[in-house]
């Protein structure tokens, strides 16, 4: 049985070319001070020997991997495919390849993927941070060991970090405003978790929104839910048997409305008529309901990636000293 041969080397080019190794090696980096001659000779010896370029050497000597890596709560949601593909465009013409790291969530599952990619020595990562994440050492780690990292759409409320995300005042209060406009005078929340960041900037909005439009807060109408299909009835549950029943809910996003939407039909409420929803995100999926909510909130995932994926590949460059950047899309209502 025949021995696989061995790679080509630059040595055994310049061997067979008599010539040095080193005039090998800018020849196939066309190096101007390498006539074309000798760099069309060279070229053609590597493809007769079926030369190819050894990238771990390449990337010792560059410091870097050409790859970044890509940490999010669910690939399966269509936010997060959007995003995605918009970062793959970004680092295919970088000549990047993309890592991805799915936390589902969960703080000790996120850890671990941010791990891994530092041990593999990505130049960078961008991330959005699970519902449940908490600790921020990491990035001092990360800081520790010259990998820049960027945060989008969830994001750490730090300062003196690269993050892009979507503001929410202007999307809530056009939410509140098409409520308003049309007669609704009891509105009500259903917000994520309680502890994270999205949560609290939402409550802050609408609180802001409802008073804009002569509206009184009324605590017990914004209710918390863990995401999940159960919390999400619960909290809507818990509006419903309010004695004086929401006629129109901003819900956190479109997969929180849709199970509120099934809870409400099951009580025999008539979407559109008893009960009006508008949520966050904005997904695809609406147009192929029959009776889609009010309206769903736009926050740009495709842009807000692509932002976030041209910040790191600034930061790994590093042609000047960079500040850390926060870059903020307005979100805005769009009516189905």
């Amino acid at each position: 049985m025949n021995k696989p041969r061995k790679p080509t080397t630059i040595k055994e080019i310049a061997r067979k070319l008599k010539i040095s190794p080193s005039t090998v090696s800018r020849a196939l980096n066309d190096h101007p001070s390498i006539g074309l001659i000798t760099t069309m000779r060279v070229k053609k010896m590597a493809e007769e020997l079926n030369y190819e370029p050894n990238q771990t050497a390449i990337f010792f000597k560059q410091r870097k991997t050409f790859t970044i890596g890509v940490i999010l709560p669910k690939l399966s949601e269509p936010f997060f495919s959007e995003a995605i593909s918009a970062i793959e465009g970004v680092a295919e013409e970088r000549n990047y390849t993309v890592l991805l790291g799915q936390s589902l969530d969960n703080a000790v599952r996120e850890e671990k993927i941010i791990n891994t990619f530092k041990k593999h020595r990505v130049d960078g990562i961008l991330m959005s941070l699970g519902k449940n994440t908490s600790d921020l050492s990491f990035i001092n780690m990360l800081e520790a060991s010259e990998i820049p990292i960027v945060f989008f759409d969830c994001v750490p409320s730090v300062e003196n970090i690269n993050k892009v995300y979507c503001e929410l005042n202007s999307g809530m209060e056009e939410a509140i405003e098409a409520f308003s406009s049309r007669g609704h005078q009891n509105i009500a929340l259903i917000n994520g978790p309680e502890k994270l960041a999205a949560t609290l900037e939402r409550t802050s909005t609408f609180h802001k929104a409802l008073e804009k439009y002569g509206h009184v807060f009324d605590p017990k109408c914004v209710v918390h839910t863990d995401l999940t299909e159960n919390g999400n009835i619960e909290a809507m549950e818990e509006l419903i048997t309010l004695p004086n029943r929401p006629s129109a809910v901003v819900s956190f996003n479109d997969y929180v409305t849709l199970d509120i939407i099934k809870l409400t039909r099951q009580k025999g409420l008539v979407v559109g008529q008893d009960i009006h929803f508008i949520s966050f995100a904005n997904y695809p999926l609406w147009k192929y309901m029959e009776n889609p909510p009010l309206g769903s909130i736009e926050q740009y995932p495709g842009a807000q990636a692509e932002a976030a994926a041209k910040l790191l590949f600034d930061n790994i460059d590093k042609k000047t000293d960079i500040e850390p950047k926060s870059i903020a899309f307005s979100s805005k209502l769009i009516l189905k």
